[in-house]
């Protein structure tokens, strides 16, 4: 088994819908794919979460949820204020080693890289499980930095960033966006992998597992998914 982990520069980055257009892109390829979601928040037992838009755009049927809290907070501020107990590291790794025997699994972070899940953060998960990371970044203003902060953090912590994938990018994009996709490998000194087009997560599930793999660099996606 190998493990992509999905992070993102913060929350609502575009993390769900790139990691269903990686998962995609994976199936198409001819591998077995399954996702992990560590900790769900805003979302009321038995309601649809991020998994959920996972399977539907990408066919991929194999995930697992570890823990779910009802606010919309980071995932240990949630589960404090529902009395539940913080999600462990060691719970977490044991829920990815159940996915052991499909070829590629992926696990989608909560907001960004140093988010709290629990006990731990996506940081020390990926330090665990000795896995790179894809850093999802926003197109417009301010993504410099954030993903330049995140890309440092990875790297003085030893763990290798797989890339940069920007996760929504406008239709008609602004002087901002047009400038930021030259100035993020720059910045970062790390690729820029991927593009996907705003508004995807809208698509049918068909349109969108035919189009994603075209929203990665080829040569990235064959030796992280294919």
């Amino acid at each position: 088994m190998s493990t992509l982990i999905v992070t993102g520069t913060s929350t609502d980055v575009g993390k769900t819908i790139v990691t269903a257009a990686l998962a995609a892109t994976a199936l198409a390829a001819g591998r077995t794919v399954a996702v992990c979601k560590p900790a769900q928040t805003g979302i009321a037992p038995g309601e649809p979460g991020d998994l959920a838009e996972v399977r539907r755009l990408s066919g991929v049927t194999r995930t697992v949820e570890p823990a779910r809290y009802p606010d919309p907070l980071a995932p240990d501020t949630a589960a404090r204020r529902a009395g539940q107990p913080l999600l462990t590291l060691g719970e977490t790794v044991s829920a990815i080693d159940g996915l052991a025997d499909a070829d590629l699994t992926l696990v989608e972070g909560a907001g960004g890289l140093l988010v709290r899940l629990g006990e731990f953060t996506l940081l020390e998960l990926a330090a665990k499980l000795d896995a790179p990371v894809l850093v999802v970044a926003a197109a417009g203003l301010g993504t410099l930095n954030h993903s330049e902060l995140t890309v440092r953090a990875l790297s003085a912590a030893g763990l290798r960033c797989a890339g940069l994938v920007i996760g929504s990018w406008p239709a008609t994009p602004d002087l901002a966006a047009e400038c930021n996709r030259t100035d993020l490998p720059a910045v970062t000194g790390v690729d820029l992998v991927g593009e996907v087009p705003e508004g995807a997560g809208r698509w049918d599930p068909a349109r969108f597992a035919a189009t994603a793999p075209t929203w990665f660099r080829t040569d990235w996606a064959a030796a992280y998914l294919g």
